[in-house]
Order: C-alpha cells, then sequence, then structure tokens
C-alpha cells in the first residue's frame, strides 16, 4: 500500500484547505457530541472540526501512517486512529461524519457510504467532498500515460480511472437511508505558481500509487512525458502563474 507525503500534499494546502472549510460551513448542526473525520491526513481539518464545536470529542482516522504521526505532532491534544476506510466502524455512534476528499481512494461506494450513514444517530449528519477532475488533463493524461508505456503491466493495476460517480447517483444511493440531501458542485479556478505545478499537485495525490511500481529512472521518463502533456494543457499565463480549473463535489446527508 503506498503512503502519502505530508510535506508534499502540504505544498497547496490552502487551496486544498478552501473546499473542505466550505463543506464545514455548511454542515447544519448544533451541538454534536461525537465527530469523527474520515481520512484526516495531516489533522488540520481535524482541528478546524474541533474549534467549530469544541464540546465535541473530535476523532480523526486515516490509513497513512507518515499522515498519522504528522497530525499527532502537530495536533497532540486530539485523537488520531489508524484505519482502513471499507472496515472502520466507529467506536462510539456519531452525531456527524465528516470526510473531505478521501472516498476516491475507496471502492465499492454503493456499499460503504450507506453503511457509513447507518451508523450515525437518528438527527445527524453524513458530509463528504470528492474531487471531480478524473476526465481533466491532470488526471486523464496520467491513465494515458500508464497504458501507453512499456510499464504498462506493472501500472495498469494502479490506474485510478473516474473513482467517483455523478451527483445523482449519490443521490440515489443515499437518499433511502436519510430525510434530506444538500448537493452542489464548485469549480475552483486555482491560481498556481512555480514550474510545472499541476505536477507538484498530482505528485501529492494521484502520481505516487503509480510512480511507486517504477525504478528511479523509470519514474523521470514517466515525468517527462506527463510534463510534456502539462505544458500545454495547463500553460503558464502572462503574469506567470498557471490556472489549474478543479471541480469538486459536495454531499451534506441530514439522517
Amino acid at each position: 500500500m503506498t503512503d502519502w507525503n505530508p510535506t508534499q500534499y502540504l505544498r497547496f494546502g490552502n487551496e486544498r484547505l478552501r473546499p473542505a472549510i466550505e463543506l464545514i460551513d455548511r454542515i447544519n448542526i448544533e451541538s454534536p457530541k461525537t465527530i469523527y473525520d474520515l481520512g484526516c491526513g495531516t489533522g488540520s481539518i481535524t482541528a478546524i472540526l474541533k474549534e467549530k464545536w469544541p464540546r465535541a470529542t473530535v476523532a480523526g482516522v486515516d490509513a497513512s501512517p507518515n499522515m498519522l504521526e504528522q497530525a499527532s505532532q502537530d495536533y497532540p491534544t486530539l485523537t488520531w486512529q489508524y484505519a482502513d476506510l471499507n472496515s472502520w466502524e466507529p467506536e462510539i455512534e456519531p452525531d456527524l461524519i465528516y470526510s473531505n476528499a478521501a472516498f476516491q481512494w475507496t471502492p465499492h461506494h454503493q456499499v460503504l457510504l450507506p453503511r457509513l450513514l447507518e451508523t450515525i444517530k437518528d438527527g445527524g449528519i453524513f458530509a463528504i467532498q470528492l474531487p471531480k477532475n478524473w476526465r481533466e488533463p491532470s488526471h486523464a493524461s496520467i491513465c494515458e500515460i500508464a497504458r501507453e508505456t512499456q510499464w504498462k503491466d506493472r501500472l495498469e493495476p494502479h490506474i485510478m480511472e473516474n473513482p467517483v460517480a455523478e451527483p445523482l447517483d449519490y443521490y440515489d444511493l443515499l437518499s433511502p437511508f436519510c430525510k434530506s440531501i444538500d448537493m452542489w458542485e464548485t469549480t475552483y479556478m486555482q491560481v498556481l505558481t512555480g514550474d510545472y505545478p499541476v505536477l507538484e499537485w498530482t505528485k501529492g495525490t494521484v502520481l505516487p500509487p503509480l510512480l511507486s511500481q517504477l525504478s528511479s529512472s523509470e519514474q523521470k521518463d514517466f515525468i517527462d512525458k506527463y510534463k510534456s502533456t502539462l505544458a500545454s494543457s495547463y500553460p503558464k499565463r502572462n503574469d506567470g502563474n498557471t490556472i489549474f480549473p478543479f471541480t469538486r463535489m459536495f454531499i451534506i446527508a441530514y439522517k
């Protein structure tokens, strides 16, 4: 299993944090007692949940030892749990399960998401955000390169084609288990600096599972091919910055 690099992930901390905060701001709940942050990563969002609901017991859950180590260093007073989200069960019946950009890494949403929703108290909330950039060049070209190279046999099992379904699919999936659903999509026109910033972005998310299958020299060859695509798809603007449009889907299910 690929572990994640907290430093690389946090290179774009502000851009990654913004949708997480916007999801939190839309959650309509009073005085929750138990909150779980699934796929908590480095814990910055878990800490924000605790700040918003200081009387609640808040626990961050993640399957990355590196991320949890960073979280425990930065926020030693919070609770951290190592677990695979596919099999995780709450120790205490939650009032709120929150997840920002984590479930794209878990398969079988049609089973997993209703199961998690059913663990929540009546009157509780299931709030998630899912990235929807899988068909854009930043992500689609990674799959294309992986299939076209001499390393296809090694890389193909690790390709993430399109792990996130459409909004109506999630509505139909979750609506039988809750009273109401608030859903929306937002495309963020992210202004990034530096050379090949989209490459640096994907190095913190979708690239590691593929690059981990390659030697150092093979990784360089792969990245060179990827850079060629990025240069044409995300050219620098006149001011030297790069615009990286990124669409995200938000779901708040009220049980």
